[in-house]
């Protein structure tokens, strides 16, 4: 009788102690971000408060394509290709824009779509890893973005400008957001990803058609950043061989700062993109305004990344990427 009862003492004091972890797990995020941003604040005199509209106007193409990565990692998938998607979509964007520009956005998206459907074949008809599919095609499309972009970087439409106001720019990012909040929270769609993040054989026999929501979430990742990129383009309105490049390092670090779990699964939060992006963009951009240089910014990145993958990996549900 003591055993049973030292037992249940044992698993109620476990469950607390899983209880704040998850909480902890929760709230920091959003901790750092307040705390980071009350720092850099303070080390930069106050200009981080008075450019707050200069640096987050960085956040919107992130915050935007971290979505479609969410999903896929949700899963317990990767995606590397984010940044060659982007980088593609935009010279495209910027070639039909001559023409008309609501045509180019249709463009974009259906560019991103295009390569994220390229992705899924692979990964879900080929059973290639998705890791090393997404790493080739990043590789594969951002050697075309350098190809077309040898002469000079690609040009569009003058009129692109027209449309690079805040206004336009946080109303976009507000209604994408939106709609992957409320399908993520609120409809089956979010309860299948973290389902197949859980156990992609436990969720086959849930009836759940695994193969075509993984084939189907890479090319909606594709298309989301196809959308990405005419946020991106009209604020320069080129495009450049760089065009999109380091942004998949970016999502990563973004999602892993807000508190993602790298494994994906039933721990997942929508408010992880938000938070990660914000978090994100305010780091890298109080490091640069103290005159950070890019090695150093670099380095303290990479540092803050493996503290919070450390803090948010699921040590007992961790598996190989899918």
């Amino acid at each position: 009788m003591a055993n049973e009862n030292t037992k249940t003492v044992s698993k109620e004091e476990e469950l607390k102690k899983l209880s704040r972890m998850a909480m902890l797990r929760r709230i920091l995020p959003i901790v750092g971000l307040v705390v980071v941003f009350v720092l850099f604040n303070v080390l930069t005199d106050g200009r981080m408060m008075s450019s707050m509209n200069l640096v987050l106007s960085q956040v919107y193409v992130t915050m935007i394509s971290a979505m479609g990565v969410f999903f896929i990692m949700t899963m317990g998938g990767l995606d590397f290709s984010q940044g060659s998607i982007l980088g593609l979509a935009s010279i495209v964007v910027c070639i039909v824009s001559k023409n008309n520009i609501p045509l180019a956005i249709a463009a974009g998206i259906l560019t991103g779509a295009a390569i994220g459907a390229i992705n899924g074949f692979f990964y879900v008809n080929r059973k290639i890893k998705s890791f090393i599919v997404t790493i080739c095609t990043m590789f594969l499309f951002r050697g075309i973005i350098k190809y077309l972009t040898t002469d000079a970087p690609v040009g569009g439409s003058a009129l692109l400008i027209n449309y690079d106001t805040t206004a336009l720019k946080l109303a976009c990012t507000v209604v994408i957001l939106a709609i992957g909040f409320v399908a993520f929270r609120y409809t089956k769609f979010g309860i299948h990803l973290k389902a197949i993040g859980a156990g992609e054989k436990a969720a086959k026999f849930a009836g759940i058609r695994t193969d075509r929501m993984k084939f189907m979430m890479y090319v909606l990742a594709g298309a989301i950043t196809g959308f990405a990129a005419f946020i991106n383009v009209i604020k320069v309105g080129s495009v450049t061989a760089s065009g999109g490049n380091q942004l998949e390092t970016q999502i990563l670090i973004a999602l892993v700062l807000g508190g993602m779990p790298i494994s994906g699964g039933a721990k997942v939060r929508f408010e992880n993109i938000i938070v990660g992006s914000l978090l994100y963009i305010v780091l890298n951009s109080g490091l640069t305004m103290m005159g950070v240089s890019t090695q150093m910014l670099q380095l303290v990145e990479g540092v803050v990344f493996l503290v919070f993958v450390a803090v948010f990996a699921d040590r007992k549900s961790l598996q190989v990427i899918k």
